[in-house]
């Protein structure tokens, strides 16, 4: 036993090298990149964004040394404090105890979903010589599918995850969060995570299957570091700032077609009028079409989390164990999810609140 939490603790200490993940060294350098850049402009403008501005107090920090001010914008006392940050550590490396011990057993592979799903095609369409196309555009066309097909996936699978009541139930360990750091993004119930692993393998063995059937076996796509380029880029423009205090906005025109670390943030408001906005990981393109998205400017104060449903999160036992009882209690009871009025659900793209987000406690 004490070999096999060694083993895997080695494993999560190769995160910081693994590209594939969020917590790769060169993602959280570039996020500190833009955290300090951000400080520095903030600090000469003594302006604050009303979100970063709740964990940075400029009062008792006015007049210290500028690198002072800058340790306790980057680290606030508030989130080094925090039950609930920790709680995301310990998540980390609990599910990867639990994945590692449950899921190679129960997980879908991508491997015979793509052979399976390559058959399905040349069952239906019938078989035919590969396409030929040069190297480099076959590359590229494999890369962008893998992309696409992967960012919507993820889209949807969220999507559901915060429409269906019994999914919601598992799905709320990861907005029960009170602050935000980049740990958060591993902050998740084992059966999301079982969703997310099945999604993945479903995704790339279809797309797998696809390019085979029309390309022939040679599929390799353009990556860095192992991680596909698209999924490098994003990472690299600061996706660690998304679970963080820090406000980084991108404007409109941006954000009508990428999804900022602001936009993130405002998903995860304890505000009725974000609930369920703000769904894409990469693209925004998916929550235009779904009508859930909200852009960063139309927000002019926030504060995260469930509110009083936060006491079902407050101890791992209960971060583990409650949902399975919440949901079971969706199931025997058809409990309907929390009405939201319709106006609030749903903003028209871009349209600024009436009201603003009260001060105040939602990936």
């Amino acid at each position: 036993m004490f070999e096999f939490i060694h083993m895997n603790g080695n494993e999560l200490l190769n995160y910081l090298f693994d590209a594939n993940k969020r917590i790769f060294w060169l993602y959280l350098l570039f996020a500190l990149i833009f955290a300090t850049f951000l400080f520095f402009q903030l600090d000469k403008l003594r302006e604050l964004a009303n979100f970063t501005s709740a964990y940075y107090d400029a009062d008792r920090m006015a007049g210290k040394p500028r690198w002072r001010r800058f340790i306790h914008f980057l680290l606030p006392r508030r989130i080094l404090k925090s039950k609930s940050a920790w709680h995301d550590v310990g998540l980390l490396f609990l599910n990867k105890l639990i994945k590692a011990a449950i899921f190679p057993v129960v997980i879908i592979t991508m491997v015979p979903v793509a052979i399976g799903f390559s058959n399905a095609i040349e069952y239906v369409f019938g078989a035919h010589a590969p396409i030929v196309m040069p190297d480099v555009a076959v590359v590229c066309v494999f890369t962008v599918l893998l992309f696409i097909a992967d960012d919507f996936s993820r889209f949807l699978l969220h999507w559901l995850l915060h429409r269906v009541p019994v999914l919601w139930e598992f799905h709320k360990v990861h907005h029960s969060a009170e602050v935000l750091t980049p740990f958060t993004i591993y902050r998740s119930h084992p059966v999301e995570s079982y969703l997310y692993g099945c999604r993945m393998a479903l995704t790339q063995g279809m797309v797998v299957g696809l390019c085979y059937y029309l390309f022939g076996p040679t599929l390799t796509m353009f990556d860095i570091a192992g991680a596909n380029v698209f999924v490098f880029a994003f990472n690299v423009m600061g996706s660690n700032l998304r679970h963080s205090h820090i406000w980084w906005s991108w404007g409109n025109k941006v954000e009508k077609w990428f999804i900022s670390p602001a936009q993130h943030q405002i998903h995860h408001s304890s505000n009725p009028k974000h609930f369920g906005v703000n769904l894409g990981s990469a693209l925004a393109v998916w929550d235009r079409l779904f009508n859930t998205l909200i852009y960063s400017s139309t927000v002019k104060s926030l504060q995260i989390g469930i509110g009083k449903e936060y006491e079902e999160h407050k101890s791992l036992t209960g971060i583990y164990l409650n949902p399975f009882k919440c949901a079971f209690r969706r199931v025997i009871h058809f409990r309907a999810p929390e009405k939201v009025p319709e106006s609030s659900r749903q903003l028209p793209l871009g349209e600024p609140e009436s009201t603003e987000v009260s001060s105040g406690p939602s990936v």
